[in-house]
């Protein structure tokens, strides 16, 4: 039976499980992708579990979000990672070598494998013709103790590309295009698989800008054909040795399909302040911006710099405007310097920063307030730039050139310059020695974690009890994010190894009295929350279910969640429940007592749970779950650490 890519992926990395959309399946992971925020935590895991050493190989911790060391923390922090890579087998990725994601296609990415990753964004890998996966950062510390990563068998989603990009359109307004056709939660549970004649004109590091933003379409993964352009991009960076061709088999099936016509395509914007208000440029130009922003993991090759830098060659940018350059790895910076391009930007008056995930994830560069800020990154979540109260579109790199020239939005296709066509030089050059490797297994035996105040061990979350009289603590709406559950940034992140002082940040962009009336009624059994739909889209961050769990979280009910979201609820024993009746969202307000009576025994008999609450409107409440046997018993026992921990640990 003919087959597509994405099931011959599947089907080399699988488990246990039929290759049928919905069931559960899972999955061995080859390699896995750590970033310095969240690594934290799976470190601290791995520790709770009683792990010696990891077994996936690679497994690489990046140092890429918490670069700005305005104190003492986040390098004691990196001190921390680098003894748990010492101690537990792993590569260590120090800071200013990049973002975790170009810089793992650069140097460790291989066609056919599969990777598992603490950052939702590790779907960028599928450029290349790897199953890449963002996940929890429990399942992915289960993973490289040997484990496969359990996920719900996705539905394919076959985009045929046609024709070619017209001058002044890349691979962003692809990825535009595509929030623009899907939304935000329009790629739940699928994959996004591409294939066709316009692959051609798409190199290696275009297609991993698609596939990084498939993520913006809760997508579980995107998958590209490893092919010519595979093979360039391992050739240009000596690996040519890793490369293997990967194809669909042609004349195969799809769950679903749609056809783009890139020759049809034109720059597109995503206004503030979600990736998939997607319109024209042309229909919002002469808004007049305040920054333009070049980088992250929604823009990182070289050419996305480069063709900035062309469109600046002989020009400055306008007035008061920042043009920020956040150059995505120690090899693109050092090949920008070598060719020239870097000197022009600067000459242009762009700022330069460090090669890292910066102000994407709101480490500096935040925009002022209420001002437009133009950004490549894949991300515009209100708050998330650094500034609570921004105004950020996405766009192209030409379209934020463009428009930092003139001082306002610009459809960059009225530049009277010609198009610049940027290609990677046939070899570019890197230094190997900056990665430190992996110690033998007799010497990393003998290391121990270099822990601080701030990075206390994790608590024990009290088992699901059988009967809940709870009150709602808290009701929010639609496409709640996890950066709205707990905020990033400058402020913040330094502690997001300590959830007991994140839990202070819990909520707070949403309602900063939530982490004084959690707290209150944790010894009390708990509390709810209610939701709608699309609940803890974006970031994978499972600090984002384990502080409030912490804080005596025990249920979520949401008419429809986010896919890593809801698997980190599970994992850190919060049980996540949708209504059978979409409309019973209306009936809850806050402090209404939510009670269910015998849920182990509800569980267990199939997926209705019916609750009882203290409304006079609608006193019962039926609801639903799609939880497997495994992950009831996750849940019954209060979380994966509480399950996993040694008994000397207890």
């Amino acid at each position: 039976m003919k087959e597509n890519l994405s099931t011959k992926l599947l089907r080399s990395k699988l488990v246990d499980g039929q290759l049928v959309p919905g069931g559960e399946i899972a999955l061995h992971m080859d390699q896995a992708l750590l970033q310095d925020v969240l690594g934290t935590l799976v470190m601290l895991e791995l520790e709770a579990m009683g792990i010696d050493r990891v077994k996936t190989q690679p497994t690489v911790q990046y140092i890429d979000h918490s670069l700005v060391q305005q104190d003492h923390l986040n390098a004691d922090s990196h001190l921390f990672l680098q003894s748990a890579c010492e101690r537990f087998g792993i590569w260590y990725s120090g800071p200013g070598n990049g973002i975790s994601h170009p810089v793992h296609m650069e140097r460790f990415g291989i066609p056919g494998q599969s990777l598992i990753g603490c950052d939702s964004h590790t779907t960028a890998a599928g450029s290349m013709g790897m199953l890449a996966i963002g996940a929890g950062g429990i399942e992915v510390a289960l993973a490289m103790a040997g484990e496969p990563l359990y996920i719900s068998m996705p539905r394919i989603l076959g985009v045929r590309l046609e024709g070619s990009l017209p001058d002044w359109v890349s691979a962003k307004d692809i990825a535009l295009e595509m929030l623009r056709r899907y939304g935000v939660s329009g790629g739940k549970d699928t994959i996004v698989e591409y294939y066709g004649p316009g692959l051609s004109c798409l190199s290696a590091m275009d297609r991993h800008v698609m596939a990084n933003m498939g993520t913006e379409l809760g997508a579980t993964t995107t998958v590209f054909p490893s092919d010519d352009a595979t093979l360039r991009f391992l050739r240009s960076r000596g690996r040519e040795r890793d490369w293997r061709p990967l194809q669909r088999d042609e004349g195969c099936p799809y769950d679903m399909h749609d056809i783009i016509d890139l020759d049809k395509l034109e720059p597109l914007i995503a206004l503030p302040s979600s990736p998939d208000r997607v319109v024209p440029v042309k229909d919002v130009v002469g808004q007049p911006i305040y920054q333009a922003y070049i980088g992250s993991s929604g823009n990182p090759g070289y050419r996305d710099f480069a063709v900035v830098a062309a469109i600046m060659k002989n020009s400055s940018i306008a007035p008061g405007v920042s043009l920020d350059i956040n150059p995505s790895s120690r090899q693109v910076l050092q090949l920008l310097a070598e060719t020239k391009e870097l000197g022009q930007l600067i000459q242009a008056g762009a700022r330069l920063h460090q090669a890292g995930c910066n102000g994407c994830i709101g480490m500096g560069q935040a925009p002022a307030a209420g001002r437009n800020s133009l950004r490549t990154v894949p991300r515009n979540f209100p708050g998330r730039s650094g500034t609570r109260e921004d105004c950020v579109f996405l766009c192209s790199p030409e379209t934020a050139a463009a428009s930092a020239l003139h001082g306002a939005i610009t459809d960059p296709r009225s530049l009277d310059v010609p198009y610049p066509r940027i290609e990677d030089p046939m070899r570019i050059s890197s230094n190997e020695s900056v990665f430190i490797s992996p110690l033998p297994i007799a010497e990393a035996r003998k290391k121990s974690l270099k822990k601080t105040e701030n990075t206390p061990s994790l608590p024990r979350i009290d088992p699901l009890p059988d009967s809940l009289a709870i009150p709602v603590l808290l009701i929010v709406g639609d496409n709640i994010s996890t950066d709205d559950i707990i905020p990033a940034g400058g402020r913040v992140l330094p502690y997001w190894s300590n959830v007991y002082e994140t839990a202070k940040f819990a909520f707070e962009p949403i309602d900063p009295t939530y982490y004084e009336r959690a707290s209150s009624h944790v010894r009390t059994g708990g509390h709810v929350i209610i939701g709608g739909k699309n609940y803890g889209q974006g970031s994978s961050r499972e600090n984002a279910a384990l502080v409030p769990a912490l804080l005596g979280l025990r249920v979520v009910v949401a008419q429809e969640f986010a896919r890593i979201h809801w698997q980190n609820l599970i994992s850190f024993g919060i049980l996540p429940l949708v209504f059978d009746n979409p409309l019973d969202y209306a009936t809850f307000e806050q402090d209404t007592l939510f009670t269910i009576n015998d849920l182990h025994e509800q569980l267990a008999a199939g997926e209705e749970v019916h609750a009882r609450t203290s409304s006079a409107n609608q006193p019962i409440i039926k609801l639903r779950h799609a939880l497997s046997t495994r992950q009831l018993t996750i849940l019954k026992a209060g979380g994966v650490i509480n399950q996993r921990r040694p008994a000397e640990n207890e």
